[in-house]
Parts: C-alpha cells; structure tokens; sequence
C-alpha cells in the first residue's frame, strides 16, 4: 500500500483540487445541490473554514483553514466523496481495486493539495471559471466569489471581461 507525504502544517490554508474520475462529466454543476448539502454537513461535523472554493463540472479547486491542532483534511474530504457518490450511479467500468475498496468509481482517488502561500490565492481561484464555461467572473454560480462581492470585498466587475483579451490562458475548454 503506498503511503503519501501530506504536509502536516497546523494552522495552515491549503489549495485543494479535487477531481472526477470521468473528465468528461458535468456530474458536479448537476448534483450542485446535493454537493452543497454534503459539503455543509460534514463542514458542521468536522469544523473547517472555506475562504474560497469554485466548482466546475469536472473537478472543484477550494481553499481551507482547519482549526489549530487540526491537520487532518483527507478525512473531511473522505466524507464528502463518499457521501456524495452514495446514492449515484456507479461509474459502468470499474477496475478491481475499486471494487476491492467498495469505491463508486466517480472520484479521482488522490487529489492535490498544496499549502497556500498568500490569501489572495482565494480571490485569484475565482478567475478559473471565466477560463472555461463564461467571459466573467460574476457570470459563474458556483464560485465564492459572490460571496467577495456580497461583503464587499471584491467589485462585481473584478477580473474584467475576459472576450476583450487577446490569447490563450487558463485550462483549456472541453
């Protein structure tokens, strides 16, 4: 069984990138509610803070705090993979090892973290939808960033209107 290296850093904000096991899928953006609902109840039971998170179709990219003396977010991220994939469909080909672990298959097993340098990664995080499904920030639901906006901390209009830049950036539409 391999065994991988998390930073074990108390206090610490970290990126996570969570991702479907099916690139291709919009499972996230259809079963937004019933992820919502997951999401809050285990944050109610295994207290962490959520300065930022933006949910895509495929995959989510969220930034945490945890409680001081808490550095275990792979169980909180356990809870809400499990939970939201009970209930599912499984995925149709699932290879042995996920039979094995009872797995639904529509996860990615691993998922990124990385310590977060700064706090303007959150307001940084909400640029990713505009690279993808809209030209606006504001123009993407499931985004904190209506939140920023809502107490003030960030303009309606941040990030500007990405169909007036010239070039290619960001991930690359499906």
């Amino acid at each position: 069984m391999s065994r991988y290296r998390r930073p074990r850093i108390e206090g610490e904000i970290f990126f996570f990138t969570i991702v479907l096991a099916d690139r291709s899928s919009d499972l996230l953006v259809k079963q937004i509610e019933r992820f919502r609902q997951v999401y809050r109840a285990v944050q109610a039971r295994l207290s962490f803070e959520t300065n930022a998170i933006c949910i895509l179709p495929d995959h989510l990219h969220a930034i945490w705090t945890l409680p001081p003396g808490d550095v275990d977010f792979a169980s909180r991220w356990s809870q809400i993979k499990s939970s939201f994939s009970r209930g599912l469909a499984r995925a149709q080909l699932r290879s042995s090892s996920q039979l094995r672990r009872r797995e639904a298959g529509i996860w990615q097993r691993r998922f990124g973290n990385m310590p977060s340098a700064t706090t303007q990664t959150s307001s940084a995080m909400s640029i990713t939808p505009t690279s993808i499904r809209c030209s606006r920030v504001c123009d993407w639901p499931y985004s904190s960033f209506h939140r920023y906006v809502k107490d003030g901390l960030l303009p309606s209009d941040w990030g500007g209107d990405l169909g007036e830049i010239q070039g290619r950036f960001g991930e690359r539409s499906i």
